[in-house]
């Protein structure tokens, strides 16, 4: 079997080299003894700052390097999760559905060689609308579940929102401002009229997100070449990129609306459409004496019954500056994840890395906690569009791949922020 090495040194202050196979059980393996690493050498630098007031140069840049070792590791752990759950998409069992058949045939034969008459047809049979050149083609539904699973997979916010498909340009829904009004009665007693309810609704458009992978005629002209699994690869990392920070910080103008640009309240004063936040009372930091105790203030700033499922969401480096908080018993608040497919956790509750959180600044929202998936709804629309394109950029072949989707706040009483001000 192949191996890899923890490679480790005197100065990086990690374990001595123990050789590891190439796997998950290797990776977490590997994540759990950088973590270990981590606090033996943040407990050191607490204990310099007890005796002298100040850590030692080398602890800190020391504490850093095994910092970023932990979060590589992390990366690894995701991307072999991710691998090990790619089915292959190009297998050779033909689909059971022989229209399906016949349309990855005749996409197969778009994308190598530019001749679209077969997926006019099937378009035109389908009553399919903005069909030809200028709209581009439908892909085979294989490769938009395969694109729609990976997003899953990838993108942070959307790996813990709710998703609907819809075939329209937008979702809409009711909810209730307040409820009916409702009491105790007797058996026999009468029943009083009760209130109707208010009613609000909201509107989820689906913008055009899109992505323009590029590819030589003699790659696509490669009989071994899986063109369903090229494509899907291809447009994967581009489309959660992209999602990553719509869903955050959207400003819901040709994007979806992100959670971080609703209009904010504190707690104490929440209204329905703003979001709750709980304020640390420093700016751009945590409380200099007992900094864990404004976590559990966020925890406890939602209601009982959506903590169930709540989740932390920040970006690396706030949750570096995390890993280094203990509780009272000197335990870490920050654990790593036990599996592969599993999250570290925080106080007991995942954490999801989202880069385009911020950091730490006066007055930055870095940390929400809720249940998004009560609380964000992500929409897709049915129907991922390729067209091909060998002109604008010769000698390569651009296939601009897009894909419709809005996402935006459903449940505003769902996500609390914790503002560093």
């Amino acid at each position: 079997m192949t191996e890899m090495r923890f490679e480790t040194s005197a100065s990086s202050g990690l374990p001595e080299n123990k050789a590891l196979p190439l796997g998950r059980d290797g990776a977490i393996e590997e994540f759990a003894r950088a973590f270990e690493a981590f606090k033996e050498t943040n407990d050191a630098r607490l204990a310099e700052i007890e005796d002298r007031l100040t850590a030692d140069v080398v602890t800190e840049e020391k504490l850093a390097r095994i910092d970023a070792a932990l979060d590589q590791a992390r990366h690894r752990l995701d991307r072999i999760s991710l691998d090990r759950a790619r089915p292959p998409l190009g297998g050779a069992e033909p689909p059971r559905d022989p229209t399906a058949t016949e349309h990855k045939a005749a996409f197969d034969l778009y994308v190598r060689a530019g001749e679209s008459g077969g997926l006019k047809r099937l378009e035109e049979k389908a009553l399919s609308a903005g069909s030809g050149p200028d709209g581009g083609y439908l892909v085979p539904p294989t490769i938009e579940r395969e694109v729609l699973r990976r997003l899953a997979e990838i993108s942070p916010i959307r790996s813990i929102a709710t998703v609907r498909v819809v075939s329209g340009g937008q979702y809409k829904r009711a909810v209730t401002v307040n409820g009916p009004a409702s009491g105790w009665v007797a058996e026999t007693a009468q029943r009083p009229q009760t209130d109707s309810p208010t009613l609000s609704e909201l509107s989820f458009p689906a913008m055009e997100l899109y992505a323009m992978p590029a590819a030589t005629q003699t790659l696509l002209d490669d009989a071994v070449l899986d063109i369903d699994a090229w494509l899907a690869d291809e447009v994967e990392t581009a489309f959660a990129e992209q999602e990553g920070v719509a869903f955050v910080t959207g400003n819901g103008v040709a994007r979806p609306k992100g959670f971080l640009a609703y209009d904010t309240v504190a707690n104490a004063s929440w209204t329905s459409g703003k979001l709750g936040f709980v304020a640390t009372g420093a700016a751009g930091a945590f409380p200099a004496s007992n900094p864990t105790d404004i976590l559990f203030d966020l925890i406890y700033s939602l209601r009982a019954g959506y903590r169930q499922g709540a989740n932390f969401v920040m970006n690396r480096r706030v949750q570096s500056t995390i890993r280094k908080f203990k509780d009272a018993d000197g335990n870490y608040l920050w654990q790593p994840p036990l599996a592969a497919d599993r999250a570290a956790t925080l106080i007991g509750f995942p954490v999801v890395e989202a880069e385009a959180m911020p950091d730490l600044a006066s007055g930055s929202h870095s940390i929400a906690f809720g249940d998004f998936r009560r609380g964000y709804l992500v929409v897709d629309r049915a129907g991922l569009r390729t067209l091909r394109d060998p002109y604008s950029a010769k000698p390569y072949v651009l296939f601009y791949t897009t894909k419709r989707v809005g996402g935006g706040v459903q449940d505003f009483n769902a996500i609390k922020l914790l503002r560093f001000a």
